[in-house]
């Protein structure tokens, strides 16, 4: 994503600029929220996801969160680690692929029918690039859940999230959706961090 007026030239800048390959080649077997927070955002899966549709699951790990009940016809699940990607046993593909490198997605046009991307958008450095090619492999009227708390790896995010509090890492996102060209977009606070992790959800549709 270029920089813009309202973003700055070293808004997408990482502290840790080494290899993301080499960071996230040992797999991390552990949930990246906790339990209240993983329970909700199912919920949430559970009434937008379509049942029976095709999804994929961006920037994946071993576990994608879908609710245990609903049949999918397929879940790709396309991240950074092979170990962590074969041991979700809710997908049927697995594709292991740097979005920072190289943002373009290896699918057919319009052949999604739904997008996650789970507590990680805050790693992308060309968030809309990676918006706009997933756009092109979703379907129309398909939606499009990003999630994301209080807890990442600072030295892996870039310094805009690490700069913004929780409702302005939301209106980033939804800045990052329009751009890309989804409409209706709308954020959703699923846990205020009260009790445990919060949770925004940030959803966005292709349009019809």
């Amino acid at each position: 994503m270029a920089a813009g007026p309202d973003f700055p030239a070293d808004a997408f800048a990482k502290l840790d600029d080494a290899d993301d390959a080499d960071f996230y080649a040992t797999p991390r077997l552990v949930t990246h929220i906790d339990a209240g927070a993983i329970a909700a955002l199912t919920e949430f899966y559970r009434s937008v996801l379509p049942k029976g549709g095709v999804l994929l699951d961006l920037m994946s790990s071993w576990v994608s969160h879908l609710p245990d009940e609903i049949v999918y016809a397929e879940v790709i699940g396309h991240g950074m680690n092979a170990d962590e990607l074969n041991a979700n046993p809710r997908l049927g593909r697995r594709i292991v692929q740097d979005l920072n490198r190289d943002h373009r997605l290896p699918f057919a046009k319009a052949t999604v029918d739904a997008a996650t991307i789970c507590v990680s958008i805050q790693y992308l450095q060309r968030p809309v690039a990676v918006l706009v090619g997933l756009a092109r492999v979703l379907r129309p009227g398909a939606p499009v859940v990003i999630s994301f708390s209080n807890r990442c790896f600072p030295t892996k995010a870039v310094a805009i999230w690490r700069a913004l509090d929780a409702e302005d890492q939301a209106r980033l996102v939804s800045l990052y959706l329009e751009r890309a060209g989804y409409v209706e977009v709308q954020t959703r606070r699923l846990r205020d961090g009260a009790a445990g992790d919060p949770l925004t959800v940030v959803v966005g549709y292709i349009p019809g």
